[in-house]
């Protein structure tokens, strides 16, 4: 059932994005990334695709519902071939120039589990920066997982963000817990007159306890609707990619 709803989110998201472009603002994009784990003495490389998409419209007064949704396709030396879903539902409220909301989202996961996340969100909007604030819930079977993290944006020029972010997570797995963390920057750059922009970024994630690390890469193209791209960070299009998932970079090798 959770599968369902996963499947429907992001077709919704991913393929009717398009026809919202009049009335809201957001991006579908495709991707390529590339992620090399380290478990003790064992390495994994993972190759992988990915395609997203978010749209943002307001609802009610200063009120602004944003769907974000990805599939992805992965192909690993210890998992081989593993197909997911994932796909969030934002509700945010533009404070002059700040937004604060929640959300809750939903991750395919390996082995059928989902991984379901609930939190709070906020980002601060300056003339060429946006600062992007997260604290969150996850559940999937028996483990717990929670997570802070932020991300700042500088606009460069009005063509080229550069951000970076970061985030600490704790997880518990059966009585047992670890600490966990992901850093990352990204550079993205819209080709002027245009709905197009690519995108590059990194991530390097940890979780201590079991000795494992994980560097990802990523490197994509967007289609862009509704103003560029600071426009798509005041309207809330970009919520959802701002602070990366420990287990998203373990199990997918995804840069968001």
């Amino acid at each position: 059932m959770k599968t369902i709803l996963l499947a429907s989110a992001a077709a919704a998201t991913l393929f009717a994005a398009p026809a919202f472009a009049q009335d809201a603002v957001g991006s579908v994009g495709v991707a390529y990334n590339h992620a090399k784990t380290e478990a003790g003495a064992a390495d994994n490389d993972m190759n992988g695709a990915k395609i997203d998409g978010v749209v943002a419209t307001p609802a009610f007064g200063d009120w602004t519902v944003t769907f974000n949704a990805a599939g992805t396709y992965t192909d690993s030396d210890f998992g081989g071939d593993e197909t997911g879903l994932s796909g969030a539902v934002h509700l945010t409220k533009a404070v002059e120039d700040m937004r604060f909301g929640g959300f809750v989202s939903g991750e395919e996961l390996p082995l059928g589990y989902t991984l379901t996340t609930f939190g709070a969100e906020g980002q601060k909007y300056f003339d060429r920066a946006t600062l992007t604030g997260v604290a969150s819930y996850g559940t999937a079977a028996d483990a717990d997982l929670w997570t802070v993290g932020g991300e700042a944006a500088f606009y460069a020029t009005p063509a080229l963000r550069l951000a970076a972010r970061a985030s600490y997570s704790d997880l518990d797995v059966d009585g047992a817990s670890t600490d966990g963390w992901s850093a990352g920057v990204n550079a993205e750059y819209a080709f002027a007159a245009t709905p197009y922009s690519v995108y590059a970024g990194y991530d390097r994630s940890e979780l201590e306890d079991f000795d494992v690390t994980v560097d990802a890469f990523e490197v994509g193209v967007r289609y862009n609707f509704g103003g560029g791209l600071q426009a798509r960070d005041r309207a809330g299009a970009n919520l959802g990619r701002n602070v990366n998932s420990v287990l998203t970079s373990l199990f997918r090798g995804n840069v968001q």
